[in-house]
C-alpha cells in the first residue's frame, strides 16, 4: 500500500455545543505547526445547541483553500447523524467511529474502520467536571496517531489556542494523550493516509474575514460604529470593538477616539452611522442580506444627501431567514440598486483576508472622497471561516478626506452651494458642522427635492439635473476602485468569477491542460476592462454563488449590447464552491463549443 502523503480532507460529525470546536481546531492548528497550509470549514447549525454540526479540514500538495466535495477520513461522533454521515462517504473511506454506540456491524461495510470506545476511554479523564468537553480531545488524540502528527505540534497547537494557561494546556493534552494510547496499542495502520511536515506555512498568518475588514476598518479611521447583530456579520464588530479598545490612541485626557454602540435595529444601526458620517466621523454599520434589506430607505437618504459611511454586508444564505450559517453571493443586485428610485451603490468585492483588510481600509477614503455610501460584500466563507493568508499591509497613504470646504475655500469660491459641481467631477464641497465656520457654510440637508444650495425644489429640471450629477460622480469612482485582476489563458473563452469563488477557479484552472482567460472582478461599477474583457470573447461563462445569476445579470444590464456572449453557471447549496464544480462547469461549455 502506497502511502497518501499530504493529500486527504478529514470531515467530523458532532453535536452542536459540545466542545468539539476546541478539539477541531486543535487538529487543524497541529497541522499548520507542520508547516501544511491546511485549510478548515465549520459547518454549523443556526438555531440551538445539540443540533449536527460538521467541520472539515483539508490538506493538500498545493495547499489549497477550498473546501472538497468528498472525504477520505470521516470521525461520524454524532448518533443523530450517524447514518446519514456513513451513506454520504466513499468507499474505502477511513471511519473513527464511537464503539460504545454498538453500531451494527453492517453499517461500516466497505469502510477501513477504527472503533475507539470514547465514552469508555472518558471515564479515564481525572477532572470530572470539564469530562463532557475533554472527551473530545481522545479523538484529537487518535488523529494523530493515524496521521502522525507528533505530539508536539498538537501541545503547540493547545499553546495557541490557551496562551498561557499551563495547566489547562497539560490537561487537554493529557486527553488527547487517551486517544493516541489507545489507538496505538490497539490498531494496525490499514490506510494510505499520512502527513509529513513541509513548508507551505512560511510566515503566513491565521485569520478569518471579518477580523481582517474590522482591522481594515480600525487602520482606515473608523471612529464611530453603530450595528446590530446578525449572522454572520456579528464577529465583525465585536472583533473591531476588542481591537480598537487596544490600538486606537487616547486623547489628552485619557478618553476614547471613538463610540461602539450596539443600536436596537438595522434601522436605527445605518441611521447612526450617516449622521456620524454627516457630522464628519468616519463611521459604518455590519450586517447580512435581512439588515441590508430593512436600510433601505436609509441608504436612499444617505445615496441622494451625499453623506459618506461604510456599510459591511457579510452575505448569507436567502430570501427571508434562509440559511443563516451557510454562505452566499446573493445580494449583488440587492445592493448595487439599494433603495427606491435611480441609486447606484459602489461595492468592494475581496476574495480573501489580504483582501478584506485592504478594501476595508480604503472603502473609508473611497465613501468621504466620494461623499456616498460604500458597501463592503463578504460572505460568510470568507467572513467566518480561519485562512491561512501573507501578513496585513499597513496602508502607506494618508487618510483621502476628499472636498471638505473650510472657511478659506468657501471665501475662494465664487458661490459656495453644497451641491454645487465647482470643479466639473460631480463632487461637489461640503462642510462640517462646528468645524466649518464661514456664515455661508450652514445648510439644511433633506433628502426630499433639493436645489444646488440645498434649497428644496420640486422642480423636474432641478430634480434631473442633481441625479444626472450623482450619477456622473459615482462613474467617475471607477479610477480609485479596485482593478479586475486579469489571468490569460489558453482557449476562445472567457471566464469571470468573483469574491470567494476565485479559490475555486484558480485549484480548477491550475490542472486543467486548456484554461479560459480568467478575469476577476473586485469591484462595481465595474472597470473599463470588465467591457473590454466581454468585448474580446465570443463567450465568456460567469461563475457565482447564487440561483439567479445577480453578476451575470449586473453585467448584461451595465453592457447591453453584449448581453448575448454571457452564460451564466451558478451554485447556490450554501457551502463553499468546490473546484470540481468549476471543472465540470468549463468541462461542459467546452463541450457545447465543440459542437
Amino acid at each position: 500500500m502506497n502511502p497518501v502523503v499530504n493529500d486527504f480532507s478529514v470531515r467530523i460529525a458532532t453535536p452542536n455545543g459540545t466542545g468539539s470546536q476546541t478539539s477541531n481546531i486543535v487538529i487543524h492548528r497541529a497541522l499548520l505547526r507542520m508547516g501544511l497550509a491546511a485549510n478548515a470549514k465549520n459547518l454549523f447549525p443556526s438555531n440551538i445547541a445539540g443540533l449536527p454540526t460538521w467541520y472539515q479540514i483539508r490538506v493538500s500538495p498545493g495547499g489549497w483553500q477550498t473546501m472538497a466535495e468528498s472525504w477520505q477520513i470521516l470521525l461520524p461522533l454524532n448518533q443523530a447523524t450517524i447514518g446519514k454521515d456513513l451513506r454520504e462517504s466513499a468507499p474505502g473511506t477511513v471511519v473513527i467511529d464511537n464503539s460504545d454506540w454498538k453500531t451494527a456491524e453492517s453499517a461500516f461495510e466497505g469502510f477501513v474502520r477504527y472503533p475507539v470506545p470514547f465514552d469508555k476511554l472518558a471515564r479515564g479523564i481525572d477532572n470530572a467536571k470539564l469530562r463532557p468537553r475533554l472527551k473530545n480531545l481522545i479523538y484529537v488524540g487518535v488523529v494523530a496517531w493515524l496521521l502522525d502528527i507528533p505530539i508536539k505540534a498538537v501541545r503547540e497547537a493547545l499553546e495557541t489556542v490557551f496562551p498561557g494557561k499551563t495547566e489547562v494546556v497539560d490537561l487537554n493534552e493529557s486527553a488527547a494523550m487517551i486517544g493516541h494510547e489507545y489507538a496505538s496499542d490497539n490498531f494496525t495502520k490499514q490506510d494510505p493516509y499520512t502527513t509529513e511536515s513541509a513548508d507551505q506555512v512560511g510566515n503566513k498568518i491565521l485569520v478569518d474575514g471579518n477580523e481582517a475588514a474590522a482591522l481594515g476598518a480600525i487602520w482606515g479611521g473608523v471612529s464611530v460604529v453603530a450595528w446590530y447583530p446578525i449572522t454572520p456579520a456579528s464577529s465583525l464588530a465585536e472583533n473591531l470593538e476588542k481591537h480598537i479598545e487596544k490600538i486606537r490612541e487616547k486623547d489628552s485626557e485619557g478618553a476614547n477616539r471613538f463610540v461602539v454602540v450596539q443600536a436596537e435595529d438595522e434601522l436605527a444601526a445605518v441611521g447612526m452611522a450617516l449622521g456620524a458620517g454627516w457630522a464628519g466621523a468616519r463611521s459604518m454599520t455590519s450586517t447580512s442580506g435581512p439588515g441590508i434589506s430593512l436600510m433601505a430607505e436609509n441608504l436612499g437618504l444617505g445615496y441622494f444627501t451625499e453623506i459618506p459611511t461604510v456599510i459591511y454586508d457579510v452575505q448569507r444564505v436567502g430570501p427571508s431567514t434562509g440559511l443563516p450559517t451557510r454562505t452566499q453571493q446573493s445580494d449583488m443586485l440587492q445592493v448595487a440598486f439599494h433603495s427606491h428610485g435611480d441609486t447606484r451603490f459602489p461595492m468592494l468585492l475581496p476574495a480573501n483576508p489580504g483582501e478584506a483588510f485592504s478594501m476595508s481600509c480604503q472603502a473609508y477614503d473611497l465613501a468621504e472622497k466620494y461623499q456616498t455610501p460604500v458597501v463592503f460584500m463578504s460572505d460568510l466563507d470568507l467572513g467566518m471561516n480561519n485562512w491561512i493568508c501573507d501578513p496585513l499591509e499597513e496602508p502607506s497613504a494618508d487618510f483621502d478626506r476628499g472636498k471638505i470646504a473650510s472657511d478659506e475655500v468657501i471665501a475662494r469660491l465664487e458661490k459656495w452651494g453644497r451641491y454645487r459641481d465647482v470643479d466639473g467631477d460631480g463632487i461637489p464641497y461640503r462642510t462640517i458642522p462646528g468645524v466649518t465656520l464661514h456664515p455661508d457654510a450652514a445648510h439644511l440637508t433633506r433628502g426630499s427635492g433639493h436645489d444646488e444650495d440645498a434649497n428644496y425644489s420640486e422642480s423636474p429640471e432641478v430634480y434631473s439635473r442633481n441625479l444626472d450629477r450623482i450619477a456622473r460622480k459615482i462613474s467617475g469612482m471607477v479610477v480609485d476602485l479596485p482593478e479586475p485582476i486579469f489571468k490569460p489563458g489558453h482557449g476562445d473563452m472567457g471566464l469571470i468569477a468573483f469574491g470567494t469563488t476565485d479559490w475555486a477557479v484558480e485549484e480548477a484552472l491550475a490542472d486543467m491542460e486548456t484554461t479560459p482567460d480568467y478575469l476577476r472582478v473586485r469591484s462595481f461599477p465595474f472597470h473599463q476592462q470588465v467591457g473590454e474583457f466581454l468585448e474580446n470573447h465570443e463567450t465568456v461563462m460567469v461563475i457565482e454563488q447564487n440561483q439567479q445569476g445577480q453578476m451575470a445579470q449586473l453585467l448584461a444590464m451595465e453592457y447591453p449590447q453584449l448581453a448575448g456572449r454571457i452564460v451564466s453557471k451558478t451554485y447556490y447549496g450554501g457551502l463553499p464552491l468546490s473546484a470540481n464544480f468549476v471543472r465540470e462547469a468549463l468541462q461542459s461549455a467546452s463541450e457545447v463549443e465543440a459542437r
